[in-house]
């Protein structure tokens, strides 16, 4: 079962026991219970459970998968216009187009900024070349837009 309609029930749950809990504390202060002020603070408790309930289950977005990816690292990203992923040294041959389209769908786009509206995603592996020398190979690379969120697949 997926999480939002379990933290939406939850969150009806709970707003419910609230607002009987808030009945009850209203009670013990006409009553002038001695447990009053501790009703105050579990009814405040409940209350705020109920609402953080309700909006994370508004705002979860479940996770892209996409068949043929693979899970990989973000070894940089500048917070900006570029995300670099590490390939794992066993990834299939037919791998790194879906895994960088699916690492480019599942990054979130709120609070980036970029001049160009994209924000490019690279899939590398880094190869030897010498004896205590290396360099970065890209093996893929998707750029997503900010504003519509499309991903394209670079050649």
């Amino acid at each position: 079962m997926a999480a939002e309609p379990i933290l939406l029930t939850a969150g009806q749950w709970l707003g419910a026991a609230s607002g009987l809990l808030a009945i009850t504390t209203m009670v013990g202060y006409l009553g002038r219970w001695g447990v009053r002020f501790r009703l105050v603070g579990i009814t405040s408790f409940t209350a705020l459970l109920a609402i953080s309930c309700l909006a994370f289950s508004v705002s979860y977005t479940q996770r892209v998968s996409l068949e043929g990816a693979v899970t990989v690292p973000v070894v940089y990203d500048n917070g900006g216009d570029l995300l670099v992923a590490a390939a794992p040294a066993d990834l299939p041959e037919g791998a790194a187009g879906p895994s960088v389209q699916q690492l480019a769908e599942n990054l979130r786009t709120s609070g980036r900024n970029s001049a160009e509206g994209l924000v490019h995603v690279r899939l590398r592996r880094v190869e030897a070349v010498a004896p205590g020398l290396s360099k970065p190979v890209v093996l893929a690379e998707a750029s997503r837009s900010l504003a519509t969120g499309r991903v394209e697949l670079q050649p």
